[in-house]
């Protein structure tokens, strides 16, 4: 059996006069056909001087045309290649941009310094310092929406400081301590009512039980004998150096571990903030204690009955130092 030629696999689809016929006349198919038109020649003085003159050239017509250059880049994730991130506040933006240098500059101040706050008409103010002036302002869910609208200011710059998600610190049921000082929000403290709280096991009972060498003798059926002298095997278990702090050798195990029995609470401190030029000068003591003695109207909520959510190594700090003690109550937050 004869095998057919490649070349009948690809036959055109029109006849050749016909394409032949469209190209040279494509508007009018039913007109006389016109002969390809001929190239000129090289040698032609008519088109040497058209292109020296420049009247019909097309090149001639790109080359005097103005044109805008600029410059293109890829983002694929480089470190610090569009954005410069600062150190201090975390914020990213574009060097040699004004605008994004004024908003840094202003972002960067607040957050150092504290966010600026105008005297309000209709402050509640729960706690006063005569020393300096200082206040401490109480702002609840039914206060009007622009003491709400600062307090969300607030908010936003405690979410991204302390890692809660968008909209997870504040719930309807919360009050807002903002401690002012000099026309500024120097910190902020969130507080909830809560019903019962679980006791932090003190970071001293752990170490307690981990002592750095231990000897353990095993038992008399472990014994090695040669001749007429007996060797009982001894285990050595030391406890590894790279769990220990600078701060007075304590465990950081990276877990917060509490007793299961829970135990009566009335005040949670869901969250508090200080800006980082104001912190170590007892504004977060001052917030706490405003908040005990105000939070429930004509009733001081006792130290024992408050409670911190899982706590940070600086919040953990913070509430050994407040509470006199490294057993305080810690809640989880269900909102």
């Amino acid at each position: 059996m004869s095998q057919s030629k490649i070349s009948s696999f690809f036959r055109p689809s029109r006849p050749q006069s016909e394409v032949l016929r469209l190209r040279s006349d494509p508007i009018s198919p039913s007109s006389s056909p016109v002969s390809p038109p001929v190239p000129p020649s090289l040698n032609s003085t008519d088109s040497r001087s058209k292109n020296v003159n420049g009247s019909d050239s097309t090149s001639a017509k790109v080359a005097n045309k103005k044109r805008s250059y600029a410059q293109y880049h890829l983002e694929l994730g480089q470190s610090d290649f569009i954005l410069h991130h600062c150190a201090v506040c975390g914020m990213m933006y574009s060097r040699g941009d004004n605008d994004d240098e004024k908003a840094h500059k202003l972002y960067h101040k607040e957050y150092n310094e504290g966010i600026a706050f105008k005297r309000w008409k209709n402050e509640k103010v729960v706690a006063r310092f005569c020393d300096n002036n200082d206040r401490v302002v109480l702002v609840e869910d039914s206060d009007l929406s622009s003491h709400k609208q600062k307090v969300s200011q607030v908010i936003i710059t405690m979410e991204k400081e302390l890692g809660f998600d968008k909209g997870q610190l504040l719930h309807p049921h919360c009050k807002v301590y903002m401690y002012i000082s000099s026309h500024k929000i120097a910190g902020c403290l969130v507080a909830e009512p809560i019903k019962d709280a679980h006791r932090l096991i003190s970071e001293n009972s752990i170490h307690d039980s981990f002592s750095e060498d231990k000897v353990i003798s095993t038992s008399s059926n472990k014994t090695m004998t040669f001749g007429n002298f007996s060797f009982a095997r001894e285990v050595v278990k030391k406890c590894s150096s790279d769990k220990k702090t600078t701060n007075g050798g304590n465990l950081k195990l990276g877990a917060i571990t509490c007793e299961e029995e829970a135990v009566p609470a009335a005040l949670g401190f869901r969250a508090i903030w200080v800006v980082p030029s104001r912190r170590r000068k007892g504004i977060a003591s001052h917030l706490m204690d405003a908040a005990r003695k105000s939070y429930y109207p004509g009733e001081m909520v006792e130290t024992c009955k408050c409670a911190f959510t899982p706590p940070t190594s600086a919040g953990n700090a913070l509430a050994c130092k407040y509470f006199k003690t490294s057993s305080f109550l810690v809640y989880r937050m269900d909102r």
